[in-house]
């Protein structure tokens, strides 16, 4: 007899001497749908529970075999009695008299099940690392295989009278364990229905397909949301990705990459999309070499969205780390509670889509001078507590830090922080800074009425503060200048308008707003030039800014005239080419004035 049928006997015998452990509870319908479009699985099973004995039952066991159960992140039942809904208890627990090498799960229920009745129950199982890349190593090339395991019958310590299976599965199918019972149909593989199946039945079934979804998995993430009454919560997060599917062999070909990112590495990952909170604000991203320009942000009164694209596409094996941090308003997450306490109510998981996190650490920085500090979370963490200290501390600041393993978008739930603070806390960072600015102030004025110059009247003296007056002039200079290369800059964007538009008239009135600045402009050198004519401190720079004078005058001519030539063409509907080969020579006599202004800038900021 094969060993997996040996092993259901077993199973099959040890459930029937256990019977009395189990009530006489029948499972009189479960259909399971496996979702294995991520590397996250999630089976979802739609049971009928009718009790078929002379006493009432208050609660239901679950029965996950240890194979599955040890890659189980959450676990949770849904009931409902036609008007409302709820998440049922449901606990780990050791039955006396039950099959081992099982893992087993007690339901209770919201009131008892009487004979003859019958409760219909939605159980959402979500399990990690649960799909087996085969092969383990693929070529940049290839497309991820995996290979997912499972029981055909719903592994129950009850009989089933009827039962169905189907993998909903994200693309082709390289095989799959035959069955008279067997239906592909799209993207779902359908088992059943099965009828009257007994407690604990086995018969595996092996799924093996293509899933080019993104394995990423954060190998840590810490995640530390820090308290400040002035009305701002800062949430920094530190990240630690890597892509937890088929590892790569024979190296990376960027240039296949750039050339088809999709067919050259189809099991890559190159963007991952953050949910954040909808009112979030001075959002960053970044790595150790700095900020990342490659994200995008997207933000209205429901959602803040952020897009970010790692420096390198990942592939398996590969990993990278950054930081995101952003602020959010106090008053959405901080509210007041019972017994003159605060209430930080924040969320726990992941903002990443489909991310699994092997190591959660929430750190919750509140104010210092907090006390009386209670967490209240929906599931199981690991708390302790520590102190961080930042700029005006004494005692330093109170920090609660959570700690999960195996976390998945499922624990994206809130999660609350009671303590209580004294609002007179708040003022002891002012009275310090007002303290320490009026020291700064006294020694300020100290020093001002100290006389520390030999002589105010000497050469020297009054040479410095004759050059100090043509720096600050020359600065004076160099801001007219950068207002002339912006309205250089307005006047070639409205060219680059009229090319998309054709709106003659808005093109018009950006020039004249233009020569009007350039009047206004010339009007404010006027004085300035002739300052630093006067002045023999300024003769070693007067020459650079007289020729700066002179280029910008000349480009100015340039400007006015390619813009002219541009307007008229469009007036006469000439096409592109032909606007180009007009401006041809003024665009490149533009560009070599543009350059020696420039130049000439520089060398003046040196002074």
């Amino acid at each position: 007899m094969d060993r997996r049928l040996q092993f259901a006997f077993v199973l099959l015998c040890l459930g029937l001497l256990s019977s009395t452990a189990r009530s006489d509870l029948v499972v009189s319908k479960a259909e399971r749908l496996v979702d294995l479009n991520s590397h996250i699985v999630r089976v979802l099973s739609k049971l009928k529970v009718e009790n078929e004995g002379p006493d009432d039952v208050s609660e239901v066991l679950l029965a996950l075999p240890d194979a599955q159960a040890k890659n189980l992140a959450a676990i949770r039942t849904f009931y409902s009695d036609g008007k409302l809904g709820f998440v049922l208890p449901t606990e780990p627990i050791e039955p006396k008299g039950m099959p081992s090498d099982v893992t087993y799960y007690s339901i209770a229920l919201p009131k008892k099940l009487g004979k003859g009745k019958t409760v219909s129950l939605d159980v959402l199982s979500i399990f990690t690392r649960s799909l087996k890349p085969f092969p383990e190593e693929i070529t940049q090339a290839e497309s991820q295989l995996v290979v997912y395991t499972d029981n055909m019958y719903y592994t129950s310590p009850y009989p089933v009278k009827y039962q169905s299976l189907v993998f909903r599965l994200p693309g082709r199918v390289e095989s799959y364990t035959k069955y008279p019972k067997v239906e592909l149909v799209k993207s779902e593989l359908r088992y059943g229905p099965f009828e009257m199946q007994p407690a604990f039945s086995y018969s595996p079934v092996v799924v093996h397909f293509e899933n080019n979804n993104p394995f990423a998995v954060a190998n840590e993430l810490v995640r530390e949301i820090e308290i400040s009454h002035w009305g701002n919560v800062r949430v920094t997060e530190q990240y630690t990705i890597s892509h937890g599917g088929a590892s790569l062999k024979n190296g990376f070909s960027r240039i296949e990459y750039q050339a088809r990112p999709y067919m050259r590495g189809a099991s890559s990952f190159r963007v991952l999309i953050a949910k954040l909170p909808a009112r979030a604000h001075s959002v960053y991203y970044r790595d150790e070499i700095g900020n990342i320009s490659t994200s995008h942000l997207w933000d209205d009164s429901q959602r803040t969205q952020l897009e970010i694209e790692p420096r390198f596409p990942i592939f398996g094996g590969w990993k990278t780390t950054f930081t995101i941090g952003y602020s959010l308003p106090l008053h959405d997450f901080l509210f007041e509670a019972d017994g003159g306490k605060r209430v930080l109510n924040m969320t726990f998981g992941c903002p990443l889509d489909e991310v699994l996190v092997e190591k959660h650490i929430v750190k919750v920085v509140l104010p210092e001078g907090s006390k009386d500090i209670t967490v209240a979370t929906l599931f199981p963490t690991k708390q302790s507590e520590d102190v961080k200290y930042s700029h005006l501390d004494i005692l330093g600041r109170p920090v609660v830090v959570l700690e999960k393993d195996n976390v998945v978008p499922e624990h994206n739930l809130y999660f609350q922080v009671y303590y209580k603070f004294n609002n007179i806390s708040l003022l002891s960072e002012p009275m310090m800074l007002i303290v320490g600015i009026f020291l700064l102030f006294v020694a300020c004025i100290v020093y001002m009425h100290t006389d520390l110059a030999i002589s105010k009247t000497s050469s020297s003296y009054l040479e410095k503060l004759q050059w100090e007056e043509v720096q600050a002039t020359v600065q004076h200079i160099k801001n007219i200048f950068d207002q002339y290369l912006a309205a250089h800059d307005k006047l070639e964007s409205s060219l680059r308008d009229l090319s998309r538009s054709g709106d003659v008239q808005s093109c018009k009135a950006a020039r004249k707003a233009a020569d009007a600045q350039f009047k206004e402009l010339a009007k404010e050198l006027k004085p300035l030039l002739t300052f630093l004519q006067s002045c023999s401190q300024a003769s070693s720079i007067l020459p650079k800014i007289e020729e700066l004078v002179t280029k910008e005058k000349e480009m100015q001519e340039k400007e006015m005239a390619k813009h002219t030539t541009v307007v008229d063409c469009f007036e006469k509907k000439l096409g592109g080419k032909d606007i180009e080969s007009r401006i041809a020579s003024q665009q490149q006599k533009l560009t070599s004035l543009k350059q020696e202004v420039e130049s000439l800038l520089d060398s003046i900021s040196e002074i």
